[in-house]
């Protein structure tokens, strides 16, 4: 079952409802530059053991509307606020990847988790994703504002060097294709103005609010947001249980596929 949700006038943004009758509920949020179906390889199992997946595509990315506004984090977790209240769902496990985890973890603490009674943080960008004097962590300013002017000149050559940076196993080279034409399904403006967010936002207070049983699923190998990112959510969320992949970059939902979805089945089980 699809869904065009309005989120603000003139703004729908496109949500996938796979086992709508399922008896527990689990919001997908994804990442930068790609759209809802990466999650692919976890909605293709999580029905069988019950689980209605609600997989959702950020404004300006897949099937969603590309406005030219509005790829701050409070108006990208304002809208997930809208489409949670919409489909009136309850309890929900909120699942965030890399943008999408900063994102999860802004609609935390902005709209008091409102729903949300369990959440997962899958190499979340989070607290910061870029470095500054007292987080010498994960990408330069500078790095990602190259990475936008790339964007702006030539995108799918970026996408495949971002992709490159992806994964920590060798992927099959139709699955890279696969995974890159994700990133050009996505408008230019709307990869560029969240690449800014993903520059500039900051969650380091909202970590704090965050008072639900999370999960923090992070690669060991991840080049783009550092496994110590892992390590200060943990600290920072009180109660949160981190669950380390070894071999695993980025993609930790993918990279080690067998086990994260087994780790990952057993978190959403509790």
């Amino acid at each position: 079952m699809n869904y065009n949700i309005e989120v603000e006038p003139g703004v729908k943004v496109f949500v996938e409802d796979i086992n709508p009758t399922g008896n527990k509920t689990v919001v997908f949020l994804h990442g930068w530059p790609v759209n809802r179906k990466m999650y692919e390889y976890q909605v293709d199992i999580l029905p069988n053991y019950g689980y209605r997946c609600i997989t959702i595509d950020f404004r300006g990315f897949g099937n969603s509307d590309r406005p030219w506004t509005g790829y701050s984090y409070n108006r990208l977790s304002d809208d997930i606020r809208v489409i949670i209240d919409s489909l009136n769902l309850q309890k929900v496990t909120l699942v965030g990847f890399s943008m999408g985890g900063g994102v999860a973890v802004r609609y935390m603490a902005r709209h008091a988790g409102c729903r949300v009674s369990k959440l997962a943080l899958l190499a979340a960008a989070a607290p910061k994703f870029t470095r500054s004097t007292d987080y010498p962590y994960g990408m330069t300013k500078e790095q990602v504002d190259q990475l936008m002017m790339e964007t702006y000149e030539n995108r799918p050559q970026m996408l495949t060097g971002f992709g490159k940076l992806f994964f920590a196993s060798k992927v099959t080279p139709s699955f890279a294709n696969w995974f890159q034409g994700l990133g050009l399904e996505a408008a230019g403006h709307s990869t560029i103005k969240t690449e800014v967010s993903l520059r500039d936002e900051d969650m380091g207070l909202d970590l704090q609010a965050i008072k639900v049983p999370t999960g923090i699923f992070h690669g060991v190998l991840d080049k783009i947001c550092p496994f110590q990112f892992a390590t200060i959510m943990n600290s920072k969320i009180i109660g949160s249980e981190l669950y380390r992949f070894e071999n695993s970059g980025h993609a930790v939902f993918y990279d080690e596929l067998k086990l994260f979805n087994q780790r990952f089945v057993q978190f959403l089980s509790k």
